[in-house]
């Protein structure tokens, strides 16, 4: 019994999921790589700060867009700036405890 259910079972199309109108965002682009001009420097806190959580931990590519070789050198010097006390380590609220 259970082999003859198993073939008729194989050969039944699968159901197709109805398409919902899913949200599709979209792709990211790197700010680096769109203007040519602006560099990655650890001086340049205001930059830095903003691919930092408010925890104070550098933010994902995914969420940030930037590419692979701008993410790195980011993350170099996010943790320079981090080394001279331009940036903290943690956020203010996790210090205090």
């Amino acid at each position: 019994m259970s082999e003859q259910y198993n073939s008729q079972r194989s050969n039944r199309p699968r159901p197709r999921r109805a398409s919902r109108g899913r949200f599709r965002p979209r792709r990211k682009v790197c700010a680096f790589c769109l203007d040519k001009n602006r560099t990655i420097d650890y001086k340049d806190i205001a930059t830095s700060r903003r691919f930092l959580t408010e925890r104070g931990k550098i933010k994902s590519r995914r969420k940030t867009g930037t590419c692979a070789k701008h993410q790195r050198r980011l993350a170099t010097a996010v943790k320079r700036a981090r080394h001279l006390a331009l940036l903290p380590f943690t956020a203010e609220h996790i210090r205090r405890y």
